[in-house]
């Protein structure tokens, strides 16, 4: 979620059938529920005093994951979930439809490294795509890497990975039932041979070589009591860097940097494109700023043998500093200093005070700087958003002059490769409609002409039957939002289709035109109508947007969104009583949140890994880096804005024109470690008692705990596939949508 640095088995949550005779046991038989829950046990002498405030919280105990009670109330929850799925018509329709559409070949953008070109491609339902090698470009591919021999169930997946300069060595991180937890290994490219080099308890790492192909760079956390397998809840505090050495084991690994006061600090290590600094980007939270420290590793003669001696360049958290590349000491950053927006700046190490920096590339009056790439040694392409469409552009280094634009269809790109030693580059282009462009260009070759490298289709859909629109609807404060509708062509708006509204916004991140197969199947088979808004709290329109739904500013994001269904509702394309809201992780917070403030605005809602103790999040894993964008309750001003919204802390009985909530299902997985399973548990146990109970409600409240399971990254493809099947066919029944052949 929500972390934009890199992202065993349990016991298993289906083991205690004591435990689940005594739960069903224990449960209310009433005439007046459509549904009986499991009676979760509640204890209401537990309360926590914030600034004075007694708040209850009586369900900690499912915070304990290893409890036999809480073991016993997943199970309870899932044998109530999984019958009622079964037995939904469109269940096994929509997985064999999926199964054959998804069934397309996935390419990535190919990548140089030494003398070879690499690839990753899955044949189309293989559970991990698989790592390709290849002479040249007109050379067969051969497997290289495949994921896919990690586990039989496809569980353990490929987490990250790093070549050597030269080329002759690859690092590459595997993760378990979608963990962060990492565990780094390395192969010799020649010959694809496995090196018995292992490094352990690494989490949000980054992995640089330094240029003589001899040590990685890493970053791990120290060893703790009880399991660190990605069903733990513990905080994760004081990570360090440290620097491998090829052949000796970990425990001689170097520590490069640590920092004893400040526990919540993580940095990333980038060694320059010249091979001869080392970059220090140190972060807090989730905020787009960083503290930028360097080594010139020159003064490090004797090799890398502790401490490193940094220099802080930048030793605050006024801005985000992002290397681009260096010529000697010159060196250009992306920043968002003075420029929320981003722009590109040089500054000169040799002369570092800030009155000495210059703007090489200005920020734009509109479009947002996504990412800046130095290739071809004097050329630097920048990717844009303009009004969430990317936008390619070709500049060059030394001055900061425009050369080119390249075409784009509107959508996404979502790839791109191409080092500043490399004459080449490769992007990929996606958009609702069109899974897979990748293009090539040669850049010796004048004119520049990029050409379709490859394109793929999906057999048994026409893209030409559906149309994208772009809209702009007002919010609660007339602050215009974007949204993309997605629909059959020819569709009458009279308010007859079932639709299906995403979001997310936060953290600064960008939701743009992806494409999807579950998707265009709800469009296509169950008739609907596909929306995504594109609120406050993202990236969109830089930082101001960001801002704009963060902290206090929070509930914009709710009021996007559910202004976004009142749009889609007055517009016809749906009724509120057809339409469906989803949103994962902190989507997951918007969807419950909205729900509890106008249940009677949606007919379903579907909230994936969310986040739901707004008071408590920071206490647990990596929660403590999202109090950037959410605040921390432990702080009285801060701790009032969250109550006002908190999911778990604002579940009542519908009242007024709202008769019940709408259908909810919640979803989350036993190995998520960045938002963990208790969010959901500790939601849905309070939405069954307070909402379940009521005579109104008769539209079911659910839970789905996957195994083996994680925030997302990683899923295997069959579970993916399930998953998705559960979803739609949940809506389909809850709304009673039929299938459309």
């Amino acid at each position: 979620m929500f972390y934009r640095l890199q992202r065993v088995i349990s016991k298993p949550l289906f083991h205690s059938l004591r435990q689940l005779l005594l739960l069903r046991s224990s449960r209310k038989l009433t005439s007046k529920m459509s549904f009986q829950y499991p009676q979760a046990c509640r204890d209401d002498a537990v309360m926590d005093v914030y600034h004075g405030d007694k708040i209850p919280d009586p369900y900690s105990w499912l915070e304990d994951p290893d409890s036999e009670k809480t073991q016993a109330f997943v199970t309870a929850q899932n044998q109530l979930t999984v019958p009622y799925l079964e037995s939904c018509e469109v269940r096994d329709l929509f997985k064999e439809r999926m199964t054959e559409l998804y069934d397309y070949p996935k390419y990535s953008c190919p990548f140089k490294r030494g003398d070879k070109y690499f690839h990753f491609y899955n044949t189309g339902l293989q559970n991990q795509s698989v790592m390709y090698m290849q002479e040249s470009l007109d050379a067969e591919p051969k497997v290289f890497l495949d994921p896919n021999t990690f586990s039989e169930d496809g569980t353990v997946a490929l987490r990250g990975y790093a070549f050597s300069e030269d080329g002759e060595n690859l690092a590459y991180g595997t993760s378990a039932s979608g963990s962060d937890w990492v565990e780094i290994r390395f192969l010799q490219v020649e010959g694809a041979k496995a090196l018995e080099d292992r490094l352990e308890r690494v989490k949000f790492s980054c992995m640089s070589w330094t240029h003589d192909g001899k040590g990685l760079f890493y970053n791990s956390y120290p060893e703790q009591k009880g399991k660190s397998d990605g069903t733990e809840t513990s905080a994760n505090l004081h990570q360090k860097l440290y620097f491998h050495i090829l052949g000796t084991p970990q425990s001689e690994d170097v520590l490069c940097a640590e920092f004893p006061d400040h526990p919540k600090w993580m940095a990333g290590a980038e060694v320059s494109d010249d091979g001869g600094y080392l970059l220090l980007s140190i972060r807090e939270g989730c905020d787009p700023v960083n503290r930028l420290w360097y080594c010139d590793l020159k003064t490090t003669p004797e090799g890398i043998t502790g401490l490193l001696p940094w220099v802080k360049l930048i030793d605050n958290f006024d801005a985000e500093y992002e290397y681009v590349t260096n010529e000697g000491t010159l060196f250009t950053f992306k920043t968002n200093l003075d420029a929320p927006r981003y722009r590109l700046i040089n500054i000169d190490f040799a002369s570092p005070a800030q009155t000495n920096w210059k703007e090489l590339i200005p920020q734009h009056d509109k479009d947002v700087i996504v990412f800046a790439t130095c290739t071809f040694s004097s050329y630097v392409f920048v990717c844009f958003l303009h009004d969430v469409k990317n936008v390619l552009k070709m500049y060059r280094l030394s001055s900061g002059e425009e050369l080119r634009t390249f075409p784009l269809d509107v959508g996404s790109v979502v790839g791109f490769t191409g080092r500043k030693r490399d004459s080449e580059i490769f992007y990929y282009f996606t958009s609702f409609l069109s899974p897979a462009i990748i293009y090539h260009c040669d850049l010796t070759k004048e004119p520049l002409q990029p050409h379709i490298f490859r394109e793929v289709t999906v057999k048994g859909f026409s893209p030409s039957d559906y149309q994208t629109t772009q809209i702009f609807y007002p919010s609660k404060d007339g602050t215009e939002i974007p949204m993309f509708i997605v629909h059959k062509k020819g569709l009458k708006l009279d308010g007859s289709h079932p639709g299906f509204l995403y979001g997310y916004g936060g953290f600064n991140i960008s939701i743009t035109p992806s494409y999807s197969v579950s998707r265009l199947i709800f469009v296509r088979h169950l008739g609907g109508v596909l929306a995504v808004a594109n609120i406050r709290g993202g990236g969109e329109y830089g930082e101001t947007w960001h801002k704009a739904g963060m902290l206090a500013n929070k509930q914009n994001c709710f009021n996007d969104f559910q202004c976004a269904a009142e749009y889609l509702v007055k517009e016809g394309y749906t009724t509120s009583s057809k339409l469906t809201i989803n949103g994962g992780s902190n989507g997951g917070l918007l969807v419950a949140a909205c729900v509890n403030q106008r249940p009677e605005l949606f007919g379903c809602a579907v909230a994936q890994v969310g986040v739901m103790d707004m008071l408590k999040f920071h206490k647990f894993t990596i929660g403590h880096a999202w109090t950037t964008d959410f605040g921390c309750s432990e702080e009285k001003p801060q701790f009032d804005w969250l109550m006002k919204y908190s999911p778990l802390h604002n579940i009542r009985i519908p009242e007024g024109n709202a008769v019940q909530y709408p259908s909810v299902l919640l979803l989350t997985g036993d190995h998520d470690d960045r938002v963990v399973p208790l969010h959901s548990l500790k939601y849905i146990a309070t939405l069954q008692h307070i909402v379940g109970r009521s005579s109104k409600q008769t539209n079911p409240l659910f839970i789905l705990v996957d195994t083996k399971s994680g925030h997302g990254a990683g899923k295997p493809t069959s579970k993916v596939i399930q998953e998705v099947a559960d979803t739609y066919a949940f809506i389909a029944r809850c709304l009673n949508i039929s299938w459309v052949k």
